[in-house]
């Protein structure tokens, strides 16, 4: 799955101009996280149509770019989280940053997830019979 990361200057109405370019553009954003420091945050996106998305910004001036992220499905209860980082630290895989949202009206939660070595991290998810969520393995 690609994830696009926008680089914003840290001021009144920044956001506002990227939904409203992806608005004009037709983009349904399905997931985000804002990191944020004192002069510039990070807008990391899971939308409809990531490329054409990252496109759109980068035509309007933004500093976008598209990374691989992995989302998973995940029982929304106590203790789902702990169980699949459990299992990450266990195979040696460090999360760099994740983010995650419920998936209503299922009683699931997806987590998405970027990780040292994607690879390895794949793998174990794999083995341990973890739900990608569709078009998610990236």
């Amino acid at each position: 799955m690609e994830q696009i990361s926008v680089f914003l200057e840290n001021k009144v109405g920044r956001l506002a101009e990227v939904t409203a370019v992806l608005k004009d553009s037709g983009v349904n954003i399905r997931a985000l996280s804002l990191a944020d420091t004192s002069e510039f945050g990070i807008l990391r996106l899971i939308t409809d149509t990531p490329l054409e998305s990252c496109a759109a910004l980068r035509e309007r001036g933004f500093t976008a770019a598209l990374t691989k992220v992995t989302a998973v499905k995940m029982p929304d209860r106590p203790g789902g989280l702990c169980a699949i980082l459990k299992l990450l630290e266990a195979g040696g895989i460090n999360v760099e940053y994740m983010y995650g949202f419920h998936a209503a009206p299922a009683a699931e939660a997806v987590l998405v997830f970027r990780f040292d070595k994607g690879g390895p991290a794949l793998d174990i998810l794999r083995r341990n019979s973890i739900p990608f969520l569709s078009d998610a393995t990236g």
